[in-house]
């Protein structure tokens, strides 16, 4: 299920990342929904994507690298 706009990110994208990050996450997610069968294989390329650039401080929160 690929994802046409950021606002179609699920809530838990949406509230935690900066706006770039979940551009990352979405091109990423849509790019391995195409190529895996697997939706979950989907979100772990897109969560790595997104740590590629991002990363979480001390409170918990994305900020980029």
């Amino acid at each position: 299920m690929p994802y046409n706009t950021l606002s179609d990110l699920p809530e838990s994208v949406r509230d935690n990342l900066q706006h770039h990050a979940q551009e990352i996450f979405k091109e990423a997610f849509n790019s391995a929904s195409d190529e895996y069968d697997k939706e979950e294989t989907a979100f772990k390329v897109a969560w790595s994507a997104v740590k590629q650039k991002y990363k979480k401080n001390n409170n918990g929160n994305w900020i980029k690298k």
